[in-house]
């Protein structure tokens, strides 16, 4: 855990949080990558 920037695990709900802004409300959004991981990828 002392690798993550968080130092905490994600929740489902924040996950969910995520996909669902992808299905909805990124309309205008093309090609991206959306990382929801802490801030693990940035290290």
């Amino acid at each position: 855990m002392a690798d993550n920037p968080m130092a905490r695990f994600g929740r489902p709900e924040e996950i969910a949080r995520a996909a669902a802004f992808l299905a909805f409300d990124a309309t205008f959004t093309t090609g991206v990558e959306l990382p929801v991981d802490g801030g693990l990828t940035q290290l």
